[in-house]
């Protein structure tokens, strides 16, 4: 599969033996990660999809990827789909390293995920943060997610795709 890319970032789609690499915390030859990669969310970002990947087979093109920041060609953290599609929605999940926070990278990478699930022929893409994480809202919300439900700590957010609604670039 073929890596996606944004003006900063190249996404690319883990396979199960990197995914063990991240999860042990221990760059292999060729690995180049920014210090604090991997952080605990990538850990259980990574872990979730190598089980799922044990019990539905190989998840591309909706899996996990690799945020590498281009400039310097260092891992910065991941995204992916948590789980298959199912009726036309997937969901979404994400999480950069503390040194890479605050640069719009996880905006610019939830960007290319949307353009990828739009490509096949999905309609929404959903995401869920917790009501105190600011800069997850925010990040949805500049890739075009609405909030559309809240339950307690948990808030459910969404994004339409297609020609009525186009996610924000």
């Amino acid at each position: 599969m073929t890596d996606l890319r944004t003006p900063r970032l190249r996404l690319h789609a883990i396979d199960p033996a990197e995914g063990e690499r991240i999860v042990r915390r221990r760059a292999g030859a060729g690995d180049v990660w920014a210090e604090d990669f991997p952080f605990d969310g990538d850990v259980i970002g990574v872990t979730a999809f190598l089980e799922a990947t044990v019990a539905h087979g190989d998840q591309r093109p909706f899996g996990h990827y690799r945020i590498t920041r281009t400039a310097d060609g260092r891992a910065i953290g991941g995204i992916g789909f948590k789980g298959r599609p199912d009726g036309g929605c997937v969901e979404v999940g994400y999480g950069l390293s503390p040194s890479a926070r605050g640069h719009g990278y996880a905006a610019e990478a939830l960007a290319a995920l949307l353009t990828l699930a739009a490509a096949h022929g999905l309609a929404r893409v959903v995401a869920d943060t917790t009501a105190d994480n600011v800069a997850s809202r925010r990040t949805l919300e500049r890739a075009g997610f609405r909030r559309v439900a809240g339950n307690g700590d948990n808030q459910r957010y969404e994004v339409l795709l297609g020609a009525a609604a186009q996610p924000v670039r």
